[in-house]
């Protein structure tokens, strides 16, 4: 059987079909708008992630027996809040997981209600991109859509809404809504009371892999396939992205580099960062995970590259670079705000370092290298809390590049596993959908079976020295420039 995987990300939808095997067959992207109507907004129109996906799942299936597709699942953007009224109608441009309007809420989440309520409710405090407190900006700053709210939802939650009719989520996704109990994986009465929202508002939950529907008959006849294919609730892209990379099970690593970069960390346990730097989530695989996550990984070098240099060959770029660990010119990658471990949406990216000899290379190396220094101030953290981790997997658009990929394994002085098929969330998609169709038994066996390491990149002894002493210097600067921020 067949079974399509949909990656709803920030800048486009990514599909993936994928046989019972675990080989990719096509992908397919689709892109559309973003929108900044205020300094520090990030919005979108849910229509149009429909639309996409639509004309995505089109042209994925156009060649192979459409007969033979079985289920459809999702790895979406986190945290977004989608809100309909009665008649299903969307009351105001979806809110996205980057938007850093919400820094009044959170701080009232965080101070008032109190960062120990929080965790003993959700285990997570409010950051500015949660759904938690863009609920509460809705209903101070736009009464009357919030008046109107019947359903609220996540992105991907959207599009399984429009292909099965099923009101759902998953405990992945959900985990980072706060509003969710992570630990008992149910909502928190106490956070719906706080938001001012009644438990029929949110959706059902499920697991990541579990079926919540089958595919509306009008869309099944325009897309030319069954109206028995499953609809399996899917996961978080963070999750999703770990599912496809194997990072699923006890003690598991994984780091994306997309648009925002995280380092995930699976466990089989429940288990929270005191401090609340880290994420502690639940997982696709029907577990728990901790998580930090930056929210500009890729992106700085796509905004550098594209934005200031002019240039869209990010290799041409970085084959030039050949000094490692002895740059004098640092980056704070914090273009959108930061959110782990500092919790400031009101962060800034910064250079500095330059000098009279500074190079177009050296501010190139400054970028890989600030959010190779980001993602290791997560990776601290987890190994303050007894956490021990000598590899990783790692996935997203930024995972293409090998300089990246080898400052990352000596910044972090841990191993960082290639795999063979990188193509992150949407083959995690397509992997839940493949176990909610009953093809595999559970997400770590289909992760055993289909996901193979193909080559290793290792830490140098030298280059690991040379990098721990940039990175104490990294340490540094936040601390000392945050007061400007």
């Amino acid at each position: 059987m067949l079974y399509i995987g949909i990656d709803l990300g920030t800048s486009a939808v990514k599909l993936l079909l994928m046989d019972g095997e675990g080989s990719v067959r096509k992908i397919v992207s689709k892109e559309y708008p973003l929108y900044f109507p205020h300094p520090g907004w990030s919005e979108q129109n849910p229509e149009d992630w429909f639309l996409q996906s639509l004309e995505g799942i089109k042209e994925l299936t156009a060649e192979c027996k459409k007969e033979e597709v079985a289920g459809i699942s999702f790895g979406g953007q986190m945290h977004g809040l989608v809100a309909l009224d009665k008649d299903d109608n969307v009351i105001r441009p979806a809110i996205l997981w980057n938007d850093g309007r919400t820094g009044a809420e959170t701080g009232y989440l965080n101070e008032v209600i109190g960062k120990q309520k929080l965790s003993e409710y959700t285990a997570n405090i409010a950051f500015a991109g949660f759904t938690a407190p863009k609920i509460l900006w809705m209903k101070k700053n736009e009464p009357e859509n919030f008046d109107k709210i019947s359903k609220i939802m996540l992105p991907k939650d959207y599009l399984a809404y429009r292909l099965s009719g099923s009101f759902c989520t998953d405990v992945s996704d959900a985990s980072g809504m706060l509003l969710m109990d992570v630990k008992n994986r149910c909502w928190s009465k106490e956070m719906m009371e706080i938001c001012h929202i009644s438990e029929e508002m949110l959706p059902a939950l499920y697991e990541s892999y579990e079926a919540v529907g089958t595919l509306k008959p009008e869309l099944a006849g325009e897309l030319g396939l069954s109206p028995d294919v499953k609809i399996i609730a899917g996961a978080g892209d963070n999750a999703a992205a770990a599912v496809g990379t194997g990072t699923v099970g006890e003690g598991r690593c994984n780091i994306s580099l997309g648009t925002s970069g995280t380092i995930f960390i699976s466990s089989k346990s429940f288990g929270m960062d005191e401090n609340n730097a880290l994420h502690s989530f639940a997982h696709a695989d029907g577990n728990y995970h901790l998580m930090g996550c930056m929210l500009s990984a890729a992106s700085c070098n796509k905004w550098w590259s594209e934005d200031i240099l002019k240039t869209k060959d990010f290799a041409a770029e970085q084959t030039r670079i050949k000094k490692l660990g002895e740059n004098q010119v640092f980056y704070l990658p914090y273009l959108m705000g930061e959110r782990s471990p500092h919790n400031n949406p009101n962060a800034r990216a910064v250079f500095i370092g330059m000098s009279m000899d500074t190079t177009r290379e050296d501010m190139t190396q400054a970028v890989l290298e600030g959010v190779a220094f980001a993602l290791r101030d997560s990776l601290e953290v987890a190994r303050a809390l007894g956490i021990h981790i000598e590899r990783t997997k790692i996935c997203g658009g930024g995972a293409k590049s090998p300089l990246w990929k080898k400052i990352i394994a000596n910044v972090m002085n841990i191993k960082v596993d290639i795999i063979e098929s990188e193509e992150g969330p949407a083959l995690g998609g397509a992997m839940l959908a493949a176990v909610g169709c009953g093809e595999y038994p559970d997400v770590e066996t289909i992760a055993e079976k289909t996901v193979k390491v193909v080559d290793t990149v290792e830490p140098k002894p030298e280059l690991v020295e040379k990098y721990e002493e940039r990175y104490q210097k990294f340490r540094k600067i936040y601390p000392a420039v945050k007061g400007i921020f």
